[in-house]
């Protein structure tokens, strides 16, 4: 183990003692910060966190980039980015590693989200040729008017531990193509991926000769430099990933002084099961959306709406499926679900298990903690199937572990049928929850996926239809309604959110006309 993590740190620059801020230069003087990792809870190394006074320095810099950056024709700014997706590409083995030994998500999904990186890279590189505005048809004879987009300031870009790179990368590749300079604070537990992806970025805009403070680092505690962020008035735009609780706080700071937030919250994800579903196609999503970043997801699936005529079999099932996954350590091959964060984690499973017992629940399957010479740390537990209540105070609530929730709705008829009046009630369980960020409906009937797509059905900000809830791609709006905060990141017109709209209006004529036929004077 030691040897193998001396091998992925080494390859990305990753010392036995760094420091946690960057803008151009590398600083801090604060507490020191030591990074386990959780696969069996040894000390990985040290992070010198920035103070206050450093963090001021490292936004005033961040600030000077941009002034400068904006500057930069945007396909030159999408030129950079480009070749930030390359140097990816070279190193998605270690940074992945990386993801894994900080983290603890099993290989396959730490190099699937460098890859995300690589992708957004891709797109934001395309989208520099694109940052449309309008030409509006104006009222006014010889007159043009048109809508046009400048770059905004420092981005500020709060990240969560699950996804330590990807998620700094929607926000960054998307920000600095629109001419934005990125201040990032990532989550404490996983800042030795932001130290090596900041190293990257600023590898490549030093062989550019562009001032890598347009990717900068803030590694300090919440409470100081995090709260410092959101009252910061030079970052006008700040983009947090996070709980609910978290977003309340950043919507409230950021809101008072008029600044611009992206909220990217809490989720807790329902797959509709109907009478007419594929099972085969089925079981599968719902076992890599429960099951995979062992829960740890904001898009994992938290609960099964399944008709009462296909439970019993879709769960026993299902069981079975969680039977074979493999728990331990994340970077074997055969793993399939590695350790929880740490310990707090697995406390709050245990909670979970004992409020859906305490509220008339029953526990299925697994959810107790594994101990042994194979799971050392304190972090593994057996992922866990629950049979629940919609309307149980625990299940409105996220928790954020492998445990998963089975609903029933409709009547357990044979042949298998489903009137009109059952899926309404199941779209009622599936919207009756504070958040609402992915969900997914599983059959073969066009009518009720159509009916799920529609207004009346999810009220999600992702919604799918036979396949599951977790795995986005970036080329579509990642967020959600509700509690999820509204925010959106990665494709589509996201791209807007980092840039000032401009409406213009030029008069080509030699009259003074004013707007709706106004007279005024002589």
């Amino acid at each position: 183990m030691k040897e193998m993590m001396g091998e992925i740190l080494t390859g990305l620059g990753i010392e036995a003692r760094n420091l946690g801020g960057f803008c151009g230069e590398w600083m801090g003087s604060g507490p020191e910060l030591t990074v386990t990792t959780p696969i069996d809870g040894s000390e990985i190394a040290t992070v010198q966190q920035v103070t206050e006074g450093e963090f001021d320095v490292i936004v005033s810099r961040a600030h000077e980039a941009f002034l400068h950056w904006r500057t930069v024709p945007a396909p030159r700014r999408g030129e950079l980015v480009r070749q930030i997706g390359n140097r990816l590409r070279q190193l998605k083995a270690e940074l992945g590693a990386l993801v894994t030994l900080e983290m603890g998500k099993i290989r396959a999904e730490g190099e699937g989200e460098v890859q995300e990186m690589i992708d957004i890279c891709d797109f934001a590189t395309g989208l520099s040729r694109q940052l449309y505005g309008l030409t509006i048809a104006s009222e006014r004879q010889d007159h043009r008017m048109m809508e046009q987009w400048h770059p905004l300031g420092v981005v500020g870009v709060i990240s969560a531990f699950n996804f330590p790179v990807a998620v700094w990368s929607w926000n960054a590749a998307l920000a600095s193509v629109c001419g934005d300079s990125v201040l990032w604070k990532p989550a404490s537990q996983t800042p030795l991926t932001a130290i090596a992806v900041t190293k990257i970025a600023q590898g490549v805009c030093e062989e550019n000769g562009v001032d890598p403070a347009i990717f900068s680092l803030t590694v300090g505690k919440g409470s100081t430099v995090g709260d410092r962020l959101l009252h910061d008035r030079r970052i006008p735009l700040v983009s947090a990933t996070g709980s609910c609780a978290v977003g309340y706080r950043v919507g409230e700071v950021v809101g008072k002084r008029l600044g611009r937030t992206i909220l990217e919250l809490g989720g807790n994800n329902a797959i509709i099961v109907t009478a007419h579903a594929d099972l085969d196609l089925a079981l599968p999503a719902v076992l890599f959306g429960s099951v995979g970043t062992a829960g740890q997801r904001c898009t994992s699936t938290r609960r099964i709406i399944v008709h009462e005529s296909v439970r019993e079999d879709f769960v026993a099932r299902l069981t079975r499926a969680y039977e074979g996954v493999s728990v331990g350590n994340p970077l074997e091959p055969d793993t399939l679900m590695g350790p929880l964060v740490n310990t707090g984690a697995v406390e709050d499973l245990q909670r979970a298990i004992s409020r859906v017992q305490k509220e008339g629940g029953e526990i299925l399957y697994g959810g107790e903690p594994l101990d042994g010479p194979e799971y050392p740390g304190g972090h593994y537990v057996r992922p866990c199937i629950a049979a629940a209540e919609n309307s149980f105070a625990i299940v409105q609530e996220e928790t954020f572990a492998p445990i998963l929730y089975i609903i029933g709705y409709g009547e357990a008829s044979s042949p298998r049928k489903e009137t009109v009046d059952e899926l309404s009630e199941a779209m009622r369980l599936h919207n009756g929850v504070p958040q609402g960020l992915s969900s997914a409906i599983f059959t073969e009937h066009v009518r009720e996926a159509e009916y799920f797509l529609s207004h009346r059905g999810s009220d999600c900000g992702i919604a799918n239809v036979n396949i599951g809830t977790s795995g986005a791609e970036i080329g579509g709006a990642f967020g959600g309604e509700k509690e999820t905060g509204g925010g959106r990141e990665s494709g589509s017109d996201a791209w807007k959110a980092y840039m000032r709209r401009q409406t213009n209006t030029v008069n080509w004529s030699t009259e003074m006309p004013l707007a709706q036929g106004i007279e005024f004077g002589s």
